[in-house]
């Protein structure tokens, strides 16, 4: 008897990505003639049911939802697990948690392994690679076969289905207006690279408050870090290379770790330079000094999404009628701008 195969084993076996195994058993006409006929090849000759992905326990709930968040450096990720249990812990369900680590691969493989009859939904933030790669296949195959899915924070109109976000945009205006209150004129930017969703919203609502405030808009005073890693050279000669009285940064990582740099070349904050960054989490409150944050309510996040989901599950009709929860972002003072 053939043994059963998934489309991790097929990649493994010929040599090719996850992604290329599921599109040529679509037929895709983005996959050559010769790959596509060796792929469903093979696939026919270990019986693979394309749709793997989706297979669930529709019909017999588990009262298992599957989260799938980029990764567990982030403490904004542990505070919507923490409202992702809380609202489904109270509801009868439990959660089981599956860590991408900013893989397209590794969150394919996490919702295949999931959705082979162990959970009745899934909670999702997108990783870097799936929005990198702009390849939402795996996602679609699960909606399409009336498999629930909530995405939050990090999301994409590709997929159609319930999503909850903050304002992203309007969290970075926020924060850009109290610097340009404060008299702050030189308004630097420390982001990641613009494919990934908050990232682009937020430096949209920074350059926004910029010209509402007669600020120019300067491109040398955004600086783009790659996928969440913080470059310390990088950031000394963005700090060396032009007059910076604040820093606005897209996640307290690069927030408490650019104030050091900052301390380290004999900036004093806020007096010399202001920072402000997104989350509002443990790093924000003990830094030092303490980090004027926007604050992301990751746990109601996660209640929210949690409420979206269950309410999916259990409802009676297939009806889809899809929404998204905004957010509103809320910015916490602390040291870092208050002189």
């Amino acid at each position: 008897m053939k043994r059963k195969i998934t489309l991790k084993h097929i990649a493994r076996e010929l040599e090719v990505s996850i992604s290329t195994v599921s599109k040529a058993l679509k037929n895709s006409e983005e996959i050559s003639r010769d790959t596509k006929e060796k792929i469903q090849a093979f696939a026919k000759l270990y019986n693979y049911k394309p749709n793997n992905i989706a297979i669930s326990l529709k019909n017999k709930r588990t009262k298992n939802i599957g989260v799938i968040i980029p990764d567990i450096v982030h403490y904004f990720f542990t505070t919507v697990i923490r409202g992702i249990e809380k609202y489904s812990n109270a509801k009868g369900y439990n959660v089981i948690v599956c860590v991408s680590d900013e893989s397209f691969d590794k969150e394919v493989i996490n919702m295949e392994l999931l959705a082979n009859g162990s959970i009745d939904g899934f909670i999702m933030a997108l990783s870097a690679e799936t929005q990198l790669k702009n390849d939402y296949n795996h996602l679609k195959e699960v909606t399409e076969q009336g498999i629930p899915l909530v995405l939050f924070d990090r999301v994409t109109d590709e997929v159609q289905c319930d999503k909850v976000i903050i304002n992203d945009r309007e969290g970075a205006y926020f924060a850009v207006n109290k610097l340009a209150k404060n008299g702050r004129k030189h308004i630097a930017l420390i982001t990641t690279e613009n494919y990934f969703s908050v990232s682009r919203a937020r430096a949209a609502g920074y350059r926004q408050a910029l010209r509402d405030n007669g600020l120019e808009v300067n491109e040398n005073l955004v600086l783009e870090l790659p996928n969440m890693n913080v470059d310390e050279e990088a950031v000394n000669d963005f700090l060396d290379g032009q007059k910076i009285d604040a820093v606005l940064c897209v996640n307290e990582i690069f927030a408490v770790h650019s104030m050091k740099l900052a301390k380290r070349k004999g900036f004093k904050i806020p007096e010399d330079i202001s920072f402000i960054g997104f989350t509002d989490g443990i790093l924000s409150k003990y830094a030092s000094p303490s980090l004027t944050a926007v604050a992301q309510h990751g746990q109601k996040m996660g209640e929210i999404a949690a409420q979206m989901l269950i309410e999916k599950v259990e409802a009676d009709t297939d009806e889809e009628n899809f929404r998204t929860e905004i957010l509103e972002a809320t910015l916490m003072e602390r040291e870092s701008t208050i002189n």
